[in-house]
């Protein structure tokens, strides 16, 4: 009678905060939504810290920042707007973080997390200004999918380079590599492995991907073909132990560099940090909430300005933490498929983050050619966007080709927005359809032709 007295009182407790009866929906339905987003996205523990540490970050200081900016935002979202979506360090931005800011742009991981800060301030003040929208409407609808898909095949192509099934090459500058290799071997491996989970709709499939092919790497190292050697970056795949207390975030925190906030340079990569995460949160708030039938009758979802600014706190704290922009998860809408409609499924999530935080010598010892296939088939799923563009209108068309096919060949998401800008608004200008194109969008393709010109007189 105690239990079932005490059970009655928490399931009120839910129904108060959680509205559970109002959204169809009970707390047993909402609690294995909840772990079944936390198994579909929990890649990103393994993945993250990997890709953060190119940059010369600590590892097992970006795995505890990853996994507290995922609670903050994923709660934040939970009690803000009581939405089932779940936000942790986006795939795609943390890539454009390492290898365009730091490593092609020059700039320090420290500047960088201070990009993702003043861009994480400026959505929070976008969000209460109510001027997303116009942002959002600025740019036509071409772009904005050749951008996801852009995006797609740069993950894609550095899930190739971390596998070693492309090299280097002085005459060609890419080549294939050696598909021998007992790494390349087990990533070719993994990848049709994951694919296969994909195909066969496998919840977590690509997390299931990540662990089989880190296991292979071990049995590969037990029989010897792996063989450990520090020096060329091959560490032993066995880890000492499988709990331990969470690594500090001491290295990292609070260390953002906003000494070149006024700098052009850093207005391009703010920019482009914001475009990515603005984007890409409503598209998935749309597209998931579209799926769980939140829209309202005309096509909006009733609290997206609290599902926003819980985007933007969950990006404003990550940075503040030590890793890259966070964003809101389109890996949510395989707990909405399990029913998942309210917070509680975002609380639940939040809480699976939190256990994952004493697992980490497990996520840690996951070497980048295991998150290789989790790089290229995510690249995969971002590059089904490209189906939405429509090449037969060459004016939509070809500044869509430019943006995508720039991203992986100029190593940079921004350079990508760029030309993908720059060319739409020429293009249409010059050939009579100037009034289609928005303001916002002449004032854009000026400054980025401007920072080419600053940049080749300095």
């Amino acid at each position: 009678m105690t239990q079932a007295k005490s059970q009655l009182q928490n399931n009120s407790f839910l129904e108060k905060v959680f509205r559970l009866s109002e959204n169809n929906t009970n707390a047993k339905t909402e609690v294995i939504a909840g772990f079944t987003t936390f198994m579909t996205m929990a890649y990103i523990l393994a993945v993250n810290p990997g890709m953060l540490a190119a940059a010369g970050m600590d590892q097992g200081a970006v795995f505890t920042a990853t996994v507290l900016a995922a609670v903050v935002g994923t709660l934040a979202m939970a009690f803000l707007a009581n939405y089932p979506f779940a936000l942790a360090p986006g795939m795609g931005l943390n890539a454009y973080f390492v290898y365009t800011v730091c490593l092609t742009m020059g700039y320090s991981w420290q500047i960088a997390l201070g990009a993702v800060f003043v861009e994480g301030v400026i959505f929070i003040i976008l969000t209460f200004l109510n001027v997303r929208e116009a942002i959002f409407n600025a740019f036509p609808q071409t772009l904005k999918h050749a951008v996801g898909a852009g995006i797609g095949l740069f993950i894609t192509f550095i899930g190739f380079q971390n596998a070693g099934i492309v090299s280097g090459d002085a005459a060609t500058l890419v080549t294939l590599g050696d598909v021998t290799n007992v790494v390349t071997f087990l990533a070719i491996l993994g990848t049709l492995i994951t694919g296969i989970l994909v195909v066969k709709r496998v919840k977590g499939s690509i997390l299931i991907g990540i662990l089989i092919t880190y296991v292979l790497g071990i049995i590969a190292e037990l029989v010897g073909w792996y063989v450990p050697n520090p020096e060329a970056g091959l560490y032993s795949l066995i880890p000492s132990t499988l709990f331990s207390a969470p690594p500090s975030i001491a290295p990292i925190a609070f260390k953002l560099d906003l000494s070149q906030v006024f700098s052009l340079s850093f207005f391009v990569v703010v920019f482009a940090f914001l475009f990515v995460d603005l984007f890409d949160t409503l598209g998935t708030l749309i597209g998931v909430s579209s799926q769980a039938g939140m829209l309202d009758k005309e096509g909006k979802l009733p609290n997206v300005k609290q599902a926003l600014l819980a985007d933007a706190i969950g990006t404003t704290a990550g940075a503040l933490f030590g890793t890259s922009t966070t964003t809101t998860y389109v890996e949510s809408a395989s707990g909405v498929a399990e029913g998942g409609r309210t917070g509680l499924t975002a609380f639940v999530t939040a809480i699976f983050f939190v256990i994952a935080l004493f697992f980490s010598p497990i996520f840690l010892a996951v070497p980048s050619f295991a998150t290789a296939p989790a790089l290229i088939i995510v690249g995969f799923m971002m590059m089904q966007s490209v189906g939405k563009i429509d090449f037969t209108e060459a004016s939509e068309g070809i500044p869509a080709f430019l943006a995508l096919i720039a991203m992986p060949l100029a190593y940079s998401i921004a350079e990508g927005i760029v030309f993908g800008t720059v060319s739409y608004v020429v293009i249409n200008a010059i050939t009579g359809k100037a009034k289609k194109v928005h303001p916002v969008m002449y004032v854009l393709a000026i400054i980025f032709v401007l920072k080419f010109i600053i940049e080749k007189v300095g």
